[in-house]
């Protein structure tokens, strides 16, 4: 029996033919676009970026049809980057755009230049965050009010975070023609990519399984990452685009860097799902020694090493000092959800969801970051001439994977599920926190591009 045959025998239409006109129009759409870029810009490509370009165009029509409200985010995301983009150019050629704009044109000033855009971000996610947490403690109905308008803003902080990266790249290339670049060579831009990554990831997430609950939790983390961002843009004047550094470079950081994020984004989200697990199921005991106890430990161990070891730069002891701040907050945070778990609990969706949305971040986030890894190799062996050298971040970014695939294989060989696995997803965040800031901030290396 033939496909076509098959198709007919069971009643199943085959997966082009299931598309509607919404769907190749949004294919045309892209591919119209895809080809205008690759004529107008094609002298300033080389042909690795080509092939990530001609790459990009089938993906982006296959993942909006894979999942509609990328579609409509797309466009709007398109849209909106040219018209700043015009506005920057004004009647000058493509590469003669007056970066002096941003601060005389009134919507580039308060609205789309790529600081103005990410700042609208921040303001979102923290009002999405408050949103979602008030429609949790009204202890309304599953789709509570406030959580649908925390869940459109977090859709706009998305929005605005994808407007800023696209029309910063766009300003990093006006600067001069060899410091422009894809904005995610530094932690400023990094950490806006994770703060849009996550988001995204969540919002997905939450159309699937048709609950808001968990957003209170989710959007937490990405908040921190915002605070964290807006305390580096002042402290560092992050925002800043500055040229990148040889090893930098190459086209590998193009895919290697945005593959990393969705397994981090992922695996925070994970975490998070993994808290509100344990609040729901863990005694109290045990959350008082996990939640608090390890916290409180960790704060402990920092001010040891902060005091008691001698001949500690200035530089070190401000970073202890920051480290033991950010777990004193970690630790208040804790306290807080078991002091209110009943509260905090009683809209959570099944036990069950929980588990299987736990384990499909994880899944998703160790397929990228494996891939990520690969390319990581490949990229150090283009720029430091061997495929590993066990530097710092080499080194902790192997602790993460072995972390995960020892997590994945625990539940898909012994059946891992329920507490230990909550515990063991939310300890996995604090390492890989650690391979992504702490070594930054402890470790000197080959990746130490993202000083604390």
């Amino acid at each position: 029996m033939n496909t076509a045959t098959a198709s007919i025998t069971l009643g199943r239409q085959g997966y082009f033919a299931q598309r509607d006109w919404q769907d190749w129009a949004f294919a045309l759409l892209v591919l119209a676009s895809g080809l205008f870029a690759f004529w107008h810009y094609r002298g300033s490509m080389n042909g690795y970026e080509e092939v990530i370009l001609a790459c990009s165009m089938p993906s982006l029509v296959l993942l909006g049809w894979f999942w509609k409200p990328l579609r409509l985010l797309s466009v709007l995301v398109g849209a909106t980057s040219i018209l700043a983009i015009q506005l920057y150019l004004g009647k000058t050629d493509d590469f003669g755009a007056d970066l002096a704009a941003a601060e005389q044109v009134f919507l580039l000033k308060y609205l789309l230049s790529s600081q103005s855009a990410i700042l609208w971000m921040s303001l979102l996610f923290f009002m999405s965050t408050l949103f979602y947490w008030g429609g949790f403690f009204k202890g309304e109905g599953q789709d509570s009010a406030a959580e649908a308008i925390g869940s459109r803003l977090a859709w706009g902080a998305v929005f605005m975070a994808l407007v800023g990266t696209m029309v910063r790249w766009f300003e990093s290339h006006q600067i001069a023609a060899d410091i422009g670049h894809i904005p995610v060579s530094n932690l400023y831009e990094v950490f806006v990519m994770f703060a849009w990554l996550t988001a995204l990831m969540y919002l997905y997430y939450e159309q699937r399984f048709k609950t808001r609950a968990l957003g209170a939790y989710v959007m937490l983390i990405i908040s921190a990452s915002v605070a964290f961002l807006l305390w580096y843009t002042v402290a560092r004047g992050a925002h800043e685009i500055q040229p990148l550094v040889p090893a930098l470079q190459s086209w590998w950081m193009k895919i290697h860097v945005p593959a990393n994020f969705v397994g981090y984004g992922t695996f925070a989200m994970a975490a998070m799902v993994a808290l509100a697990y344990l609040l729901k199921t863990a005694s109290q005991r045990a959350l008082l020694v996990g939640l608090i106890g390890i916290p409180a430990a960790l704060i402990l161990m920092i001010l040891a090493v902060r005091f008691g070891a001698s001949g500690l730069s200035a530089e070190t002891v401000s970073g202890l000092d920051g480290w033991a701040r950010k777990m004193g907050g970690v630790l208040i945070f804790f306290a807080l959800c078991v002091a209110l778990r009943t509260r905090l609990t009683a809209r959570l969706p099944a036990l069950t969801l929980l588990d299987d949305l736990m384990y499909k971040a994880i899944a998703l986030g160790f397929a990228f970051f494996t891939i990520a890894t690969i390319l990581g190799a490949f990229w150090a062996a283009e720029a430091w001439g061997g495929y590993w050298s066990w530097d710092p971040k080499e080194t902790w970014a192997l602790i993460v994977w072995l972390n995960y695939a020892a997590w994945l294989h625990m539940r898909l060989m012994k059946g891992l599920r329920g507490q230990v696995a909550s515990w063991w997803a939310l300890v996995g965040l604090l390492v890989t926190t650690f391979a992504f800031l702490g070594v930054n901030m402890f470790l000197s290396g080959l990746h130490s591009y993202g000083e604390l």
